[in-house]
This record gives C-alpha cells, structure tokens and sequence, in this order.
C-alpha cells in the first residue's frame, strides 16, 4: 500500500510562487507515472504537470513555462515548483502516482491566488 502526503499550499498573491511537495511512503516501483492534478468547484480534476511511466515531462499548456514538476527519488518525492501565479490557479492540488491498477491520491492541499 502507497500512501502519499502533500504540502505546499496556501495562499499567496497573483504573481507569487509556491512549491509543493507529495511524499510517497510504501512500496514504489520504478514505471509509476508520477503527478499533480488541480480540482476547481464544479470541475473534474485535470492534469497539470506529470511524470509519464517512460519519464518524460507533461504540462497542461495553462501551466507551461510557469510551473515545473520536479523529483527526488531517493525520498520517493514529486514536487510542483508554481510560478508566477494566477487566480485562475485556485484550485485543490492532488499528487497521483499510478502504475497499470496501482493508482494512488493524495488527500490534496489547497492553493488560493488573489488577485
């Protein structure tokens, strides 16, 4: 069992940054996609920033070039480096690590942007 703990929130004015981290603690496997996902009310969760399986880097295209995903495998910790922040950023953040039926959430931590 994978249990995954964020932090990082908070609030912060438009045009500020923020960092959040998601730590992994169990059994994680080499191959697991690694993420972050942002849920507004209302809303599904959509993809912000990701690991794939194969290693390679996604961002939603509202995010590129402000935000960049980050980790440390010894620590088994993703982070989200948020820069430049917009209201449109609210949202609850959500770490995900997957791994064909392994699919593990974190409990999520809210970023709140004023503008």
């Amino acid at each position: 069992q994978v249990q995954l703990v964020e932090s990082g929130g908070g609030l912060v004015q438009a045009g500020g940054s923020l960092r959040l981290s998601c730590a992994a603690s169990g059994s994680i496997f080499s191959g697991y996609s690694m993420g972050w996902f942002r849920q507004t009310p209302g809303k599904q969760r959509q993809l912000v920033a990701i690991f794939t399986s194969g290693g390679s880097t996604n961002y939603a295209d509202s995010v590129k070039g402000r935000f960049t995903i980050s980790r440390d495998n010894e620590k088994s910790t993703v982070y989200l480096q948020m820069n430049s922040l917009k209201p449109e950023d609210t949202g609850i953040y959500y770490c995900r690590f997957a791994l064909g039926y392994r699919d593990y959430w974190g409990q999520g931590t809210q970023v709140t942007v004023s503008s």
